[in-house]
């Protein structure tokens, strides 16, 4: 079986890749299980070491690597390079921590001497997802690593070259052969990665199905599991909020990635008495974003990674529609080659309707109408998913006793959600369970182990 990188901006097929053979996977799990035992005794300051050395690739590759994501998933070169600009940045941040995070921790007992060590657990497998295909791997890899595990990755099958260079600059930083490897392998491979008695635990970010699968399988065989899935974002509007920042925020929000990020804000829940207003707003900032060439420096929306994704969110969007939202903006597929679908919004969204119910991987945004702050939070939480959500209001007293009951991973008050090394990230309900990054990302794949000396 091959795997095709494809220009989603194009439909040109960029280059064609053999599937891992089982030999190949083998060996892979047997190296890392090797350089694992390896590394581990490693005192985390020499880690340190490689994970700079790895930082310092990334941005003297940055070019080349911004250019491969671009081509291979339709990223807008800009956000391209702030992404590869990102993983750097993780990698410096546990480069510069991780010894502090992991330190043994002493704890009063009845013993002379009791403490709280984080001991790595051996090789995780990492199941990634193509929309930030450098950030996710390296927002996994980096305390993973530097933990003392080793690392085993399934990236998705449309970004093959992504995988390749990621393996490539943990290679070249140094790290013993064989502690990170990718194989590139359809996902009917999962399973046999997981059952693997090599394989410690597992990190998946992706779907909802998919993180179902994978959490069903680790659980029958007791792996550890990390699951980062799917959100329906609300960014929420009262009436006291900054409407040009607001307006401004929410269009950079949904269209962040071409739309296809799990933290993009994708239901804007606005209270009555401003909802005119900020529709209007809203409206004309997605209007002004250029869509195109994702290459261009000034395209700021590129294509949908593959034909059949675009395909899906338009039916999203028909169905919606049929079911009684109004379209405002957008909502057509364009004609001409590739994968591109216009920023598009949507109002008069209620329940019982794909833009208000699930989630929409694109350039849709959904406008929801509350009465007032009480509704606005009902509205928010009346979702089976619980990542991520934006508040906007300028009562600080008020913005954090309404953070409180918002069901969710993250909120971000006044801001764009977006994911950074020294908080953690992750959701709950069905958007997944377990953290990343900041120490409680760092001590998920660790064994938390007590030591009593009498």
């Amino acid at each position: 079986m091959s795997i095709q990188s494809i220009n989603p901006a194009t439909g040109e097929v960029l280059e064609t890749f053999e599937e891992t053979s089982y030999e190949e996977i083998e060996r892979t799990l047997a190296r890392a299980q090797s350089a694992f035992l390896e590394w581990r005794a490693v005192p985390v300051a020499a880690r340190a070491v490689h994970m700079l050395r790895a930082a310092e690739a990334l941005r003297g590759r940055k070019p080349e690597y911004a250019r491969t994501m671009t081509l291979e998933m339709g990223k807008p070169i800009v956000q391209a390079e702030a992404e590869i600009d990102k993983c750097a940045w993780v990698c410096e941040y546990y480069a510069k921590h991780a010894e502090a995070l992991l330190a043994q921790q002493p704890r009063e007992t009845d013993a002379s001497r009791s403490y709280v060590r984080f001991d790595p657990l051996g090789p995780v497998l990492a199941v990634m997802p193509w929309n930030f295909p450098f950030w996710q791997v390296f927002r996994f890899a980096a305390p993973a690593l530097m933990a003392g595990n080793a690392g085993v990755l399934k990236h998705a099958s449309n970004v093959p070259r992504c995988a390749r260079q990621i393996e490539d600059t943990f290679r070249d930083a140094g790290f013993p052969r064989g502690l990170f490897g990718a194989v590139l392998v359809g996902s009917s491979q999962v399973g046999r990665l997981i059952v693997d008695p090599r394989v410690a635990a597992v990190t998946l970010t992706g779907s909802e199905h998919a993180g179902s699968q994978v959490a069903e399988r680790a659980g029958r065989e007791l792996k550890k599991t990390v699951l980062e899935l799917g959100g329906s974002d609300p960014f929420i509007v009262l009436a006291d909020a900054d409407l040009v920042a607001a307006a401004r925020t929410a269009a950079d929000a949904r269209l962040v990635n071409s739309g296809q990020s799990c933290i993009a804000a994708k239901r804007f829940i606005v209270v009555e008495p401003v909802a005119d207003q900020f529709i209007s707003r809203f409206v004309e900032e997605l209007r002004a974003r250029r869509m195109g060439d994702p290459t261009a420096r000034e395209t700021q929306v590129g294509p949908q990674a593959r034909i059949d994704l675009r395909d899906a969110l338009h039916r999203q969007v028909e169905e919606s529609v049929k079911r009684g939202a109004k379209r405002l903006l957008g909502g057509e597929v364009p004609s001409g080659k590739g994968a591109f679908y216009p920023p598009t919004l949507l109002a008069a969204v209620d329940r019982g309707m794909p833009a208000f119910d699930e989630e929409t991987f694109g350039p849709v945004a959904a406008v929801i109408r509350a009465k007032d702050e009480a509704d606005a939070v009902r509205l928010a939480n009346d979702s089976m998913f619980g990542l991520a959500a934006s508040l906007w209001t300028q009562d600080r007293a008020r913005a954090e006793r309404l953070a409180a009951q918002i069901e969710a991973g993250s909120v971000f008050v006044n801001g764009l959600v977006k994911s950074d090394p020294r908080l953690p990230f992750g959701g709950i309900k069905r958007s997944g369970y377990g953290r990343e990054l900041s120490e409680y990302g760092i001590r998920e794949f660790v064994n938390i182990k007590s030591v009593w000396i009498a």
